[in-house]
């Protein structure tokens, strides 16, 4: 490997406490130091990247490991918790980096930010972890289950918990697991603007490794790519990235050539541009969001996409607009929630996330599922979904849209992708478990309008 210098490792710092202190989303941080430092190649954005993202998410094992070589750790000022969680997330984690390298490294940081006068015992305390890093025990795994998946996985003690309300013990820990795996990248392919067959070319042709998924043939697994905004396909607007998960509501919509489409919480923008492909230049999709900085964001995609049927507007779910009452074939309400199913794309989620929270957004959803409704014609479709797993947002908003509006269900056994089931043969909804199809945990439901005569 490359030499990495103690530059590279303050940048890294300045992330870790911007998440871990500042409550800074992870992936907007990490953006921000990258477009300040331009001029950082493929090998060290990938360090810094690997050094931040590696020890925001496994930030409570390595507090475990603290703790018992110093006494009250988290007591620590921040950027000397923070230099310490770095560099044992080094020593633990990353086999590239020599643990002498770690210590070294992490001395020069504590001078470098001011704090000569406690050098010796970073040092100390990392010599004294690297020595005995093979010898730490964790929660005793028959008598504390819950505590130790929270400290092997580094999942907050109450969603593990919480885990293991949903599944049984062994469903909980291959859940964890995969958490914490690497990712595969994926992208949709826009087959209204390109072949995917051409779009894989074009790929290879710029050294990029270009797999279908075996779900979705229009999904590309991809590798070996260092900026994805710099691919041609990318600027052609040929690609859209989205995990299979996220494609899913796209790929089950009964979309028909100029439909109108409403999407009531869009940003990015990926579920929109995913129906307007289906529609072929065709119809148009209504791309809403509650602000305009997300409307923009809908805006770049499609225009660098290049799709005239999509039209981003500003439109707070929670406030219904009477002249798109009744004005839809399909509304897609893919929602704000807890997020507990893209936790392995997203580590500092599970940090922010609280019990009050998922139940706050539960009613959130429902109060946006009240409003937006009405814009689906009779005999029109409502999708609704979710990026997690609990059932006060998933199984329990599907109940009351049965309950409470004009919908019937809609079976997606014969809608899904082949090898993929929903959770009962004739079900309106399927529920991916994180890592169960290689993919995040994603909530689908799909419900059809009732006639004004029933």
């Amino acid at each position: 490997m490359a030499e990495i210098s103690h530059d590279l490792r303050n940048l890294s710092l300045s992330i870790i406490i911007d998440v871990l202190k500042d409550g800074k989303y992870l992936n907007t941080s990490l953006n921000e130091c990258f477009e300040k430092n331009s001029d950082l190649d493929k090998i060290k954005r990938a360090f810094i990247a690997r050094l931040a993202s590696g020890t925001v998410e496994q930030v409570i094992f390595i507090d475990y490991v603290l703790e018992q070589f110093v006494k009250a750790a988290k007591k620590q000022r921040p950027v000397i918790i923070n230099i310490l969680r770095m560099s044992v997330y080094q020593i633990i984690f990353m086999d590239s980096v020599p643990d002498s390298a770690a210590c070294n490294e992490a001395v020069k940081l504590v001078k470098k930010r001011g704090l000569k006068n406690l050098s010796g015992f970073v040092n100390g305390v990392l010599r004294n972890i690297s020595r005995e890093k093979d010898s730490i025990i964790l929660p005793d795994k028959d008598k504390e289950y819950d505590k130790y998946l929270s400290v092997k996985y580094s999942m907050p003690l109450w969603l593990a918990q919480h885990f293991l309300s949903l599944y049984d013990g062994d469903e909980t820990e291959e859940i964890l697991k995969w958490f914490t795996e690497d990712k595969s990248l994926y992208v949709r392919c826009n087959t209204s603007k390109a072949d995917t067959d051409e779009i894989i070319k074009m790929l290879r042709e710029d050294g990029i490794s270009a797999e279908k998924n075996k779900y979705i043939d229009y999904a590309l697994m991809l590798e070996n790519i260092e900026t994805i905004t710099a691919l041609r396909v990318f600027k052609k607007g040929y690609i859209q990235v989205q995990d299979i998960a996220s494609m899913l509501p796209g790929y089950i919509l009964p979309v028909k050539e100029e439909d109108t489409i409403i999407d009531v919480c869009a940003a990015p923008g990926g579920k929109s541009l995913h129906a307007a492909d289906k529609l072929n230049n065709t119809g148009r999709v209504i791309s809403c969001d509650i602000s305009a900085a997300k409307v923009a964001k809908i805006e770049e995609n499609v225009t660098r996409c290049g799709f005239a049927n999509v039209f981003p507007k500003v439109q707070d779910a929670l406030v219904k607009d009477d002249e798109l009452i009744n004005g839809a074939d399909i509304v897609i309400a893919d929602l704000p929630c807890s997020g507990l199913g893209i936790i392995g794309r997203k580590p500092d989620i599970k940090y922010n996330i609280t019990k009050e929270a998922i139940d706050e957004l539960a009613k959130l959803q429902r109060n946006i599922l009240a409003t937006v409704w009405e814009y689906v014609k009779p005999g029109g479709y409502l999708m609704y979904s979710t990026c997690t797993v609990t059932a006060q947002e998933n199984v329990q908003n599907y109940k009351w849209i049965l309950k409470n509006l004009p919908f019937e269900p809609v079976p997606l056994n014969k809608l899904l992708p082949d090898g993929i089931e929903p959770d009962e043969p004739d079900a309106g909804y399927i529920q991916m478990i994180p890592g169960e199809y290689g993919t995040d945990g994603f909530f689908v439901a799909l419900f059809k309008r009732k006639s004004e005569d029933v």
